[in-house]
């Protein structure tokens, strides 16, 4: 494959994929079908494009790009970060390739950035204030994270955290917001508090219904009065057990970019959730009406939509539970595989407040799939690690994808999800490209 088709070949497909397949390809499809019709000079150019035959080309879905032709994003030094993809500098967000969240628990290094505002500088832990308040809170009290370390249990919990934006590049038409592929989720340890044993000392008044967060850190316009983002939970959610006031990742101080010196930790919903820099949580008697909590924010239409559509607030939800997904990271996607050889393959799964009950493979475009076996989280809200093998029949091109469902029978579409305007929630099947020789 020519280098120089790349960056071309993904222009085409983000513009319009059904029109990029029939000017590449010459493929078409039916309104009915994702199947698409691939004529034999069009199955030509595609190999040549890719540089090996495709024995299930009959079985690729109309409007998607291969894998192999995935973008290559440079990279760029993130103090504390190694391999990160930088997808905005003002503010940071970088997310992780794939093959990088390989460990069992994300290291710190590894750990996707997603930042509203400017973190705050000159931090001293040792003076560092958590205020809780509020409405709803009858004992308002103010907490140094040493008080925060001798007054309540301190807990070690693994938990996943993932942007609501992951996936959104895949979304057609484009959506806004940073163009995350499948790096903004890691599931590393975190050691703090359990939050709900900070708002029962802070005694919470009947009609509590949500908390919202607020942070140190300043609006990318300089301008002080300005929040960049304040949002929260339903108490039901503040006062879960995996719930934390955290001050520790992996056994470190969290860094700076992901919260230091203090954050919570709301795992199985977006991350946005979970905010950074943390030195005020309100206790609130309605909904939290704080910045980036009225839609379309965090927010995706309660039906479906056409692509594109203008969605009016009040028929949107927002956003809880995260969907069910799951990762390739090993092999890298690209790799060169002996036909002899069976290729281990492995990779992570989660569901939001759920568990993964199964893990499925495909090395025929979704034709068929076959089982893997799946690990038991490590606790409540932490990602389930899977591991399988293949054995390939013939040379030629190939994409692994890999399909979870979970504990309520819910399971990842083949391809993107219903569109919304910010492109929330893409749980599509992740997939590999595999040379075999």
């Amino acid at each position: 494959m020519r280098k120089t088709l790349k960056p071309e070949i993904n222009e085409l497909y983000r513009r319009d994929p059904v029109a990029a397949d029939k000017l590449l390809w010459g493929r078409t499809s039916s309104t009915f079908s994702r199947r698409g019709f691939l004529k034999n000079s069009g199955l030509l150019a595609m190999s040549t494009a890719l540089g090996a035959t495709i024995p299930f080309a009959r079985f690729m879905p109309a409007g998607l790009i291969p894998a192999a032709f995935a973008a290559d994003n440079a990279s760029a030094e993130i103090s504390g970060k190694d391999g990160l993809i930088v997808l905005n500098d003002r503010p940071v967000n970088a997310e992780t390739p794939a093959h990088l969240l390989d460990d069992e628990v994300t290291p710190n290094r590894y750990m996707f950035v997603r930042n509203n505002g400017i973190p705050p500088e000159n931090i001293n832990p040792d003076t560092w204030q958590l205020e809780v308040t509020g409405e709803s809170c009858l004992r308002p009290t103010s907490f140094t994270i040493e008080e925060l370390k001798l007054r309540f249990e301190t807990v070690t919990l693994q938990l996943q955290l993932e942007c609501g934006g992951n996936g959104r590049s895949e979304f057609v038409p484009a959506a806004s917001g940073n163009q995350w592929t499948t790096g903004a989720i890691g599931c590393p340890s975190f050691t703090g508090v359990r939050l709900r044993d900070v708002l029962n000392y802070c005694e919470l008044k009947d009609d509590a219904v949500y908390i919202g967060y607020f942070g140190a850190d300043t609006h990318i316009s300089g301008d002080s009065s300005m929040v960049p983002i304040s949002r929260g939970v339903p108490i039901s959610k503040a006062l879960e057990f995996e719930s934390l006031i955290a001050f520790e990742m992996n056994g470190e101080a969290i860094p700076l970019l992901n919260g230091y010196p203090l954050r919570l930790v709301c795992a199985g919903w977006p991350g946005s959730v979970s905010g950074k820099w943390l030195q005020r949580i309100m206790v609130r008697n309605q909904v939290h009406d704080g910045e980036k909590m009225a839609a379309p924010s965090y927010s995706v239409p309660r039906i479906r939509v056409a692509p594109g559509s203008r969605i009016p607030t009040e028929d949107m939800r927002i956003i809880e539970s995260m969907p069910v997904k799951s990762l390739v990271t090993f092999p890298q996607s690209g790799i060169t595989q002996n036909l002899r050889e069976r290729l281990t393959v492995r990779g992570h799964a989660w569901a939001g407040d759920n568990q993964v009950s199964g893990v499925f493979l495909s090395i025929n475009f979704g034709a068929t799939w076959l089982p893997t076996a799946i690990s038991s989280a490590v606790n409540r809200l932490a990602w389930q690690n899977w591991q399988s093998w293949v054995q390939f029949s013939e040379v030629g091109y190939y994409e692994i994808w890999v399909r979870a469902m979970d504990s309520r029978g819910r399971s990842q579409p083949m391809v993107v999800p219903g569109w919304n305007p910010r492109g929330y929630l893409n749980n599509a099947c992740h997939r590999i490209a595999v040379q075999v020789v």
